[in-house]
């Protein structure tokens, strides 16, 4: 049994179509990063950092590296849960834990984080996370 992720973790609901499926017969890998990257946005969103949040404090994320593993396949029909929370945050990076689980039977089917930098929206080089920014992705908030 895997340990479940944190209460306060964001939470996207995913059902496995045609479209998600590979040659192989299982939901493809570039499927499962898009899952996670798409729940990572709606998490910023639903923290209030949508596309004009970030416009208006000057900054943005982007993502410096993904590092997956795959568990177990999943197939077409599946409805997956794909959970996200901050782990961790420097002055201008942040790191984000994803889990992604079959519903049926809770089999985890990936895991993995992203290492994002902060940047500033008009030079893009690095730059301090505002404190704005800091308070809604506190790692602290999303602990067990």
């Amino acid at each position: 049994m895997i340990d479940p992720p944190p209460v306060h973790a964001f939470c996207l609901e995913v059902h496995v179509d045609a479209s998600h499926i590979d040659p192989q017969g299982h939901a493809s890998n570039v499927c499962i990063v898009s899952w996670m990257n798409e729940a990572a946005w709606r998490h910023s969103v639903a923290l209030g950092f949508d596309t004009p949040a970030y416009e208006r404090v000057g900054g943005m994320f982007v993502v410096r590296r993904h590092e997956i593993n795959y568990h177990h396949p999943a197939y077409l029909g599946d409805v997956l849960s794909c959970y996200t929370w901050p782990s961790d945050m420097a002055k201008a990076t942040a790191e984000r834990r994803h889990r992604i689980v079959r519903r049926s039977d809770g089999l985890l089917i990936a895991d993995g984080l992203n290492m994002w930098a902060y940047l500033d929206r008009k030079t893009l080089r690095p730059t301090r996370i505002p404190p704005e920014v800091r308070a809604a992705f506190d790692a602290a908030k999303f602990k067990r």
